[in-house]
C-alpha cells in the first residue's frame, strides 16, 4: 500500500521533462521531413520545363511529295456497276504472221475486270469489262504501243463511238520510235462528250498493210459524269496537283487521274517522286508490267 500511495508523486516531476522530450523529437521529425521530400519537389519542377519546351522546338525534316499526299492508288466505283453489256479487251493478240513477236503486247491503260462468266475463247484471259471515267468533254486516252515507226508496212488507227456504233472521232496514229506509252486526245474540233453517255474506244495497229488482215487491237468504254459537290470542295481544297490526282483515283475516277499524272510526268523527266507515283497509280489496276515504260507526248497524226 505504501508504493500505491509513492506511484502519484512521481508522475507530477516528470511531466515536465517528457512534455519537453515530446516537442524536440517532433522538431526533429518535421526538420527530417522537409529536408527529404525537398529534393524530390526540386527535381519535379526541373525536369518539368523540359517536357514543356519540347513541342515549341520541333525537329525539322525536309518536306516531301510522300509527306504532302500518300501515293495514288485507283479504286473501283461503286457506280455505275458497268458501262456497257459488250466485252472489252485491255491486252491485244498478235495477229498471224503480221506483227513481230513482243516482249510486252499492245496494252490500254485502262481498269481491267475479269468476266463473272466462264467463256470457252482461247484468249479469254484479255476479255473482260475494260471501262473507265472522266469529267472531261474530250479526255486523253493512253496506250503502251511495242510497235515502232521503222515498221514500214505498218499503220495504226484510233475511233470512238457513242452507243449506236455511228463515229465521234477517227484518225490515223503515228507509232512511237520506241516501245511507248502513247496519249491520244480528242481535237476541240470534235463535239464533246455528253454526260452520262457511253461511248466506244478502239486502237488497231496493222502491222502490214493489207485490208484482209487481222489487226491488233485493244477497246473498252469510257463515260463522262459529273462531280458531286463533296469531291469538288476536296478537289477545291487541294494545293497540290498530285493530291488532286490521288482525290480522282480514290473516287474512281480513272482518265482524270491518269492524265494529270501523264502531264506532270512529261513535264518531270527526272523526278523519282513522280515515277514512282506512276507505277503506284499503274500498279494499282495491275498494270505494274509497262509502269516503267518511257512516255512520249500525245499524237493523234501520221
Amino acid at each position: 500500500m505504501k508504493q500505491e500511495k509513492d506511484i502519484p508523486t512521481l508522475y507530477p516531476q516528470s511531466k515536465p521533462y517528457l512534455v519537453k522530450s515530446m516537442k524536440w523529437l517532433l522538431t526533429i521529425a518535421l526538420i527530417l521531413s522537409s529536408t527529404t521530400h525537398y529534393p524530390a519537389r526540386v527535381i519535379a519542377q526541373t525536369q518539368q520545363p523540359a517536357t514543356t519546351k519540347q513541342p515549341v522546338q520541333p525537329v525539322k525534316i525536309p518536306a516531301s511529295p510522300q509527306q504532302r499526299t500518300s501515293r495514288p492508288a485507283f479504286v473501283l466505283p461503286k457506280v455505275p456497276a458497268r458501262l456497257s453489256p459488250i466485252s472489252g479487251r485491255r491486252a491485244g493478240m498478235g495477229s498471224r504472221d503480221n506483227c513481230p513477236a513482243v516482249a510486252t503486247a499492245l496494252t490500254a491503260l485502262v481498269p481491267f475486270q475479269e468476266e463473272q462468266k466462264v467463256s470457252k475463247q482461247r484468249d479469254k484471259s484479255v476479255i473482260g469489262i475494260v471501262e473507265g471515267l472522266t469529267t472531261s468533254e474530250r479526255p486523253t486516252f493512253w496506250f503502251y504501243v511495242p510497235y515502232t515507226q521503222d515498221l514500214s508496212t505498218s499503220n495504226a488507227e484510233f475511233s470512238l463511238q457513242d452507243s449506236e456504233g455511228k463515229d465521234v472521232y477517227r484518225n490515223a496514229i503515228a507509232l512511237p520510235p520506241k516501245p511507248s506509252v502513247i496519249g491520244i486526245s480528242l481535237p476541240e474540233n470534235v463535239t464533246s462528250l455528253k454526260v452520262g453517255k457511253t461511248y466506244r474506244w478502239y486502237l488497231k495497229v496493222r502491222c502490214k498493210q493489207q485490208t484482209a488482215s487481222v489487226p491488233v487491237y485493244v477497246e473498252g468504254d469510257i463515260q463522262r459524269m459529273n462531280l458531286n459537290s463533296r469531291v469538288i470542295q476536296q478537289l477545291e481544297a487541294a494545293t497540290d496537283p498530285r493530291q488532286k490526282i490521288a482525290i480522282y483515283a480514290k473516287e474512281g475516277i480513272w482518265f482524270d487521274a491518269l492524265t494529270m499524272l501523264a502531264q506532270i510526268r512529261l513535264s518531270n523527266h527526272n523526278d523519282t517522286s513522280v515515277e514512282e507515283d506512276w507505277q503506284s497509280l499503274l500498279q494499282s489496276v495491275n498494270l505494274g508490267n509497262i509502269s516503267t515504260a518511257p512516255i512520249v507526248n500525245s499524237t493523234n497524226r501520221q
